[in-house]
């Protein structure tokens, strides 16, 4: 077996493919911690980069560290190590979200490692319209898969039901962009200029749709002169639920790891995404996006799904920045 150091590189290597992740607002919530004498990288919640007028459960937040830790664990498989990852380990540090054991090299490579990692560099959110192709069938159920590895579902609303979920998140961006404490939160998140390297840069946000059917998020709303012309997205898009069966802090951050396990499998097929969180922000709406007709669960996140250009990566903390001393 190979021997493996845990040195500054390879903890630099962990930590960039972890960073890498999407977080709501790309606001970045984590910072990590290694404990050397046990070869575990702890990774832990940044309050600081909190989002509470759009998450004041810190749903959001577990989600967004719970993406980061997916990343984590392919970066250490990709180096070689067998990670051993616990959600939530010490009921006594509440922001302590997961500790990643490495002091195991793996016995043979995990399937499918090698395209995950070269994924996480090439998955971007993307904010402009698809083509309108349609994603085959057995990639839809590749993603499917992805998810139920991480103890989350993904759903597949037919036409009516996508309506419906598409209605949801409309109502919900008319509440965001008239509601003085969501609308003032997001639109700190805007970077111009020489700005910290989170938050979302104005020349990343995309058009709104001119027939009004796709709801996507309006950060300039109240800003037009940062508007970008309306384009005309596809006309039938293809949305993607991701659910889990409980809705506790472990299921949030399961949640996390299951929605960047199907977007890395999506990047590996060339499949774009971006994520539909507004009505997750609304405790209403987002019981109401919940399906009648599948078993019960709880709505973490849509996901809309299809093929388009890369689109460019948001800027993201160096590994030095999130990294704390032991």
């Amino acid at each position: 077996m190979p021997t493996l150091t845990l040195d500054a590189a390879a903890l630099e290597k962990l930590v960039a493919a972890a960073v890498a992740a999407p977080s709501i607002h790309n606001s970045q919530p984590w910072c990590f911690r290694l404990q050397p004498d046990t070869s575990t990288l702890e990774v832990r919640a940044d309050r600081s980069r909190a989002v509470p007028a759009a998450d004041p459960q810190g749903r959001a937040l577990h989600i967004s560290v719970g993406a980061a830790v997916l990343n984590l664990r392919v970066a250490a498989r990709h180096l070689g190590w067998a990670p051993g990852v616990r959600l939530l380990p010490d009921p006594a540090e509440p922001d302590l979200f997961a500790a990643v054991r490495l002091d195991a090299p793996a016995a043979a490579p995990v399937p499918g490692t090698e395209k995950l990692y070269e994924a996480i560099w090439h998955r971007h959110s993307i904010r402009t319209p698809f083509t309108g192709d349609p994603v085959p069938p057995a990639v839809m159920d590749e993603l499917a898969t992805a998810a139920r590895a991480e103890d989350a579902a993904l759903h597949l609303p037919d036409h009516a039901e996508t309506a419906r979920l598409l209605h949801l998140t409309a109502e919900a961006e008319r509440r965001n962009t008239t509601d003085e404490a969501q609308r003032t939160e997001s639109r700190s998140w805007i970077r111009t200029g020489d700005a910290p390297p989170y938050g979302i840069p104005v020349a990343a946000l995309g058009p709104q749709d001119m027939a009004g059917h796709l709801p996507m998020r309006d950060f300039a709303a109240i800003h037009a002169a940062e508007h970008q012309a309306p384009a005309l997205f596809e006309h039938e898009p293809r949305i993607a639920v991701l659910t889990t069966e409980h809705d506790t802090p472990e299921d949030w951050l399961r949640a996390g790891l299951a929605l960047e396990h199907v977007l890395l499998a999506a990047t590996v097929h060339g499949v774009r995404a971006s994520l539909l969180h507004q009505a997750m922000e609304w405790p209403y709406l987002r019981w109401e996006a919940r399906d009648p007709h599948q078993r019960p669960g709880y709505v973490q996140i849509l996901i809309r799904l299809g093929y388009g250009p890369e689109g460019a990566p948001t800027p993201r903390l160096a590994a030095g920045e999130v990294l704390e001393p032991s």
